[in-house]
C-alpha cells in the first residue's frame, strides 16, 4: 500500500513570548527572556494535538521531519514511522524541553529543513507539509518552498495573521485526515502575512504581505486572513463602552487586547495596552500589560480572603472583557496567551464578557467565534452560545466553538 507522505516540522520556540507579554518570539534574545519570566514551550504540545488526530492512520503515513524537538520527538512518541531529513546542531533531543535543556533553533533551520525536503523529492515527494509555528515560521517556509507542495500551519505563535493556518491545532489534524482518507479537499492560494514585532511591542500594528502558499482548504478548519484597522463606528463603540462602564462594580476587571476594549479604557480615562492585557479595580488600572504569572498572582490575591483560585470554577469576583479578532473570530488563542487555561477556569464562563459591533460579527459571515486555549476539555466546556455586547443594553447571542 502506498503511504501518505507527510512533511512535518515544528518551530519549538514559537509563541514562547506570548504568556509573558513579549508579543512574540522573534529576536535572538526573546526566548531566553521569556523563559526567565516564567514562560514555557508549548509549540510541541500544540503539534502533538494536531498529529494525535492522525493516530488511527499510523500504518498509512510516513512522516518526513527534522531532528529532535523540530518534529522527530513528537512524531516518534506518537508511534509514527519517521524519516529524519534534516538535523539541527542547535535543537534539543531531550524528551522534555526545559529552560536548562533548551537550545535555540533559527529561521535558517526551518529553511534548511524545507530545502532538505525539496532535495529529497525523488525519495520523499511529500503530499503536504504540516508545520507548527507563527507568522515568522510561515514566512520562512514561504521563502523556500516555491509552491512545490501544499502546506498547512498548526497555530503555535503569538500572532497569526496569515491565512495558511488552521483555526486550531486539532483542526489542522482534521484537514490532513481528510487528505489521508481520500476525501475531496480544495487547494487554494493563501496569503502569508507578518507584522514588525519591534513596533508590535510598542502597540503599533504594521502588517505586510510576504507572498502566498498553496494550502488544502476546508472552510470549517482554515482561518481567514486577519482584517486589521480600528472600529470606525465611534458612536456604537461609545454605546458599548457606556454599557460596560455602567455595569462595573468593585470586581477585578481583566481587559483583553484589541481596539474595542481599548475604546472602553479610553472612555474610562485609563492607560491601555492595545496589544496586551490590563487589570482594573474600582474603575482604575492596577496593572498594565501583565504577563500570565502576574495575572495569576493578581487573581489569587484577589480571591485569597474566600478560597484558593485553584479550586474555583465560577466566581462573581472577577470579570473578563474581551473582543474578537476581525475576520477570523478568535476570542482565545490569538495574541492573548496571557489568558491561560488556569486563568480562564478561575474566571468562569459566566464572567466572560464579549464586546463587538454588529458589523464586526457580520464580517464573520455566520462562522462561530473560535476558542483555542490549548486545553481541549476547556475549549469544549466554553463552546456554546455567548451573549455579545453590541451596544448600550443591547446584546446578541452568538455561537463559539473549537472545531474538532
Amino acid at each position: 500500500m502506498k503511504k501518505f507522505k507527510l512533511g512535518f516540522v515544528i518551530n519549538p520556540v514559537a509563541g514562547v513570548g506570548g504568556s509573558v507579554a513579549l508579543k512574540g518570539s522573534d529576536g535572538e534574545s526573546t526566548p531566553e527572556k521569556a523563559l526567565s519570566l516564567g514562560a514555557q514551550f508549548e509549540a510541541n504540545q500544540r503539534a502533538n494535538t494536531a498529529l494525535s488526530v492522525l493516530e488511527p492512520y499510523k500504518d498509512q503515513i510516513i512522516i518526513y521531519t527534522a531532528s529532535g524537538s523540530m518534529g522527530e520527538m513528537c512524531a516518534t512518541e506518537l508511534g509514527f514511522e519517521v524519516a529524519v531529513v534534516y538535523s539541527s546542531a542547535e535543537v534539543t533531543h531531550s524528551a522534555e524541553i526545559t529552560s536548562e535543556k533548551f537550545l535555540s533553533t533559527s529561521a535558517q533551520d526551518t529553511k534548511n529543513f524545507v530545502n532538505a525536503l525539496l532535495n529529497a523529492q525523488t525519495e520523499a515527494q511529500v503530499d503536504v507539509l504540516l508545520f507548527a509555528g507563527g507568522d515568522g515560521t510561515a514566512r520562512d517556509i514561504c521563502a523556500t518552498v516555491n509552491d512545490k507542495f501544499p502546506v498547512l500551519g498548526i497555530p503555535a505563535g503569538c500572532k497569526i495573521h496569515s491565512g495558511v493556518y488552521a483555526v486550531t491545532p486539532k483542526a489542522a489534524g482534521r484537514v490532513v485526515e481528510m487528505l489521508v482518507t481520500n476525501q475531496l479537499v480544495t487547494l487554494m492560494d493563501a496569503d502569508v502575512m507578518d507584522i514588525d514585532e519591534s513596533l508590535f511591542r510598542q502597540g503599533v500594528v504594521k502588517a505586510k504581505r510576504y507572498g502566498e502558499m498553496q494550502i488544502p482548504s476546508e472552510l470549517r478548519y482554515v482561518q481567514a486572513v486577519k482584517s486589521g484597522g480600528k472600529e470606525t463606528d465611534e458612536l456604537v463603540l461609545q454605546d458599548i463602552a457606556a454599557h460596560i462602564i455602567e455595569t462595573m462594580d468593585d470586581e477585578l476587571y481583566i481587559m483583553g487586547s484589541g481596539s474595542t476594549t481599548a475604546f472602553i479604557m479610553d472612555e474610562l480615562g485609563e492607560t491601555n495596552t492595545l496589544l496586551g492585557v490590563d487589570v482594573l479595580q474600582d474603575h482604575a488600572v492596577i496593572a498594565n500589560d501583565v504577563t500570565e504569572p502576574q495575572l495569576w498572582s493578581l487573581i489569587e490575591n484577589h480571591l485569597s480572603e474566600t478560597q484558593s483560585a485553584d479550586n474555583i470554577s465560577h466566581t462573581e469576583a472577577i470579570k473578563l472583557v474581551i473582543t474578537l479578532i476581525g475576520g477570523q473570530g478568535h476570542i482565545f488563542g490569538r495574541g492573548n496567551q496571557q489568558l491561560s487555561p488556569r486563568v480562564i477556569k478561575a474566571i468562569g464562563k459566566d464572567n466572560i464578557i464579549i464586546v463587538a459591533t454588529k458589523t464586526k460579527l457580520a464580517g464573520l459571515n455566520s462562522r462561530p467565534l473560535i476558542i483555542d486555549t490549548g486545553d481541549t476539555e476547556l475549549d469544549q466546556a466554553l463552546s456554546g452560545y455567548f451573549p455579545v455586547i453590541t451596544g448600550y443594553k443591547d446584546q446578541v447571542l452568538y455561537p463559539a466553538s473549537s472545531p474538532l
